[in-house]
């Protein structure tokens, strides 16, 4: 018979400085190898890992992992400081939750045989820095953010993610919270969701917590949308009441540029320009007005990459030709009301300057069949392909695959044939030089170096 409550509670309270992560569970940390680029230096690897959200792992009373901690139990967490004393956080089987990793490549899957039916396991993982105690901090104004992704497996519904928040880089590690970015703690995004534990900590007061957000891929096989979300305080915060909702502290909605949204529905998915029954490269460029790592962010630029061949995003909407990149005008022309109040892309660039957390997530809604991504004018979808039951029924097998993470200087992390030539590459800031120069900036969407010597980094 396991013990109540009531037997457990004296040898709790006898403990002053009881332990804080628990020993049940060993935390093993997936390996996965990630790359930082210069032009001059070429990519070198990083000996990175991954963690798993705090909320998604065993938190229960010392010793005694058959007696859950809950905010909602006053006896043991009547108080952060109680709590804290009464509470450890476990570590979590990688595999059992949908998570596996083999060199640079990680694989996420929605759904888990758990012996009787398949369970959503839905993982959020967080990218840690190589001393596994902290998280990797990306600082990408002025630079590029690649990656390769296999979306074949996601149909309808589901959301294969990949974006940035503006998370404390020790997971807001503290005495009452010594667990910090090793156990997964410190979430936040734009959403500001009241979650019952904040940076490891219960939350007592239905508190939300707030962040600048970048969500830099949010995709399956039928449609796909990235977009930043701003805040209006710095790194990660707390919110109230009225402070946590749409008209609030932080952007809900974003300025987004979904291709199927804007018009072009022969851009992306299975059998099209973009064919989503394969792998692919995306490419993100976030640059600013005086191209240097210090100046405002005025663009972000999306690029594809497939069969060895570059694709220009689809336009930003049907009356225009260029390839469509988010700028303060199109955010203006798109009503994102919110994000330009709360700073717009100027906003966003001082978030990512300051460093933000790389994170990865697979996910469907039983609210909404994630309609807002994939349906009506947002994609091809039915209303009612999305349900998570049809999903689970239909193909409970359903991942997604990210490989061969890169980020460094504009044009350092990619090589591959433009349009309309044989042969040419990005090297370097080759539009900072050719601006420079006096030559053009855009060439077909992109600064293609078709020209012998470019920064002196041809082909290397």
């Amino acid at each position: 018979m396991a013990p109540t409550l009531a037997a457990v509670l004296p040898y709790l309270l006898a403990l002053a400085t009881a332990q804080k992560i628990g020993t049940a569970i060993p935390e093993v940390h997936p390996k996965l190898a990630t790359q930082f680029c210069t032009t001059a230096g070429g990519c070198v690897t990083r000996q990175t890992s991954l963690v798993t959200d705090a909320l998604s792992r065993p938190f229960h009373a010392v010793g005694h992992p058959e007696v859950p901690c809950s905010p909602l139990n006053q006896t043991l967490c009547p108080d952060a400081a109680t709590c804290a004393q009464n509470c450890e956080l476990e570590g979590v089987s990688y595999g059992s939750i949908g998570v596996l990793t083999s060199g640079s490549a990680l694989t996420m899957r929605q759904y888990l045989f758990n012996g009787d039916e398949f369970a959503s396991v839905s993982p959020r993982v967080y990218l840690l820095a190589e001393d596994g105690e902290n998280y990797e901090m990306l600082k990408l104004v002025n630079q590029e953010l690649t990656y390769d992704v296999d979306v074949s497996q996601l149909g309808c519904g589901m959301n294969g993610a990949l974006y940035l928040s503006e998370m404390d880089a020790s997971g807001s590690r503290s005495d009452l919270n010594p667990a910090g970015a090793t156990y997964g703690t410190g979430y936040c995004d734009a959403q500001c969701f009241n979650v019952t534990f904040i940076n490891g900590l219960p939350n007592l007061n239905n508190s939300g917590s707030c962040c600048n957000e970048l969500d830099i891929w949010e995709a399956n096989s039928m449609a796909n949308v990235f977009t930043p979300h701003t805040c209006g305080g710095v790194g990660s915060f707390l919110c109230a009441g009225d402070e946590c909702g749409r008209a609030g502290v932080c952007d809900k909605d974003g300025c987004g540029l979904n291709p199927f949204r804007s018009g072009s529905k022969d851009f992306y998915g299975p059998g099209k320009t973009v064919d989503t029954s394969k792998p692919f490269t995306v490419v993100t460029q976030f640059l600013t007005a005086d191209n240097t790592s210090t100046g405002a962010l005025s663009e972000i630029r999306r690029l594809y990459i497939q069969g060895n061949r570059l694709i220009e995003n689809a336009p930003a909407s049907a009356a225009e030709k260029d390839p469509g990149t988010i700028t303060q005008d199109f955010c203006t022309a798109a009503n994102a009301s919110s994000f330009l109040r709360l700073g717009g892309l100027e906003g966003m660039g001082a978030s990512m300057a300051r460093g933000m957390v790389l994170i990865f997530s697979i996910w469907n809604s039983d609210g909404d069949f994630m309609n807002w991504l994939d349906t009506g004018s947002s994609g091809p979808c039915s209303e009612t392909a999305g349900d998570p039951k049809l999903i689970v029924a239909d193909n409970p097998e359903v991942s997604v695959t990210f490989s061969n993470i890169r980020w460094g200087e504009i044009g350092s992390t990619f090589n591959a044939s433009a349009p309309g030539t044989s042969s040419a590459f990005i090297k370097g800031n080759a539009q900072a030089a050719m601006s420079a120069a006096g030559g053009p900036r855009i060439v077909s969407g992109v600064v293609w170096a078709a020209v012998g010597v470019v920064l002196g980094y041809l082909l290397c």
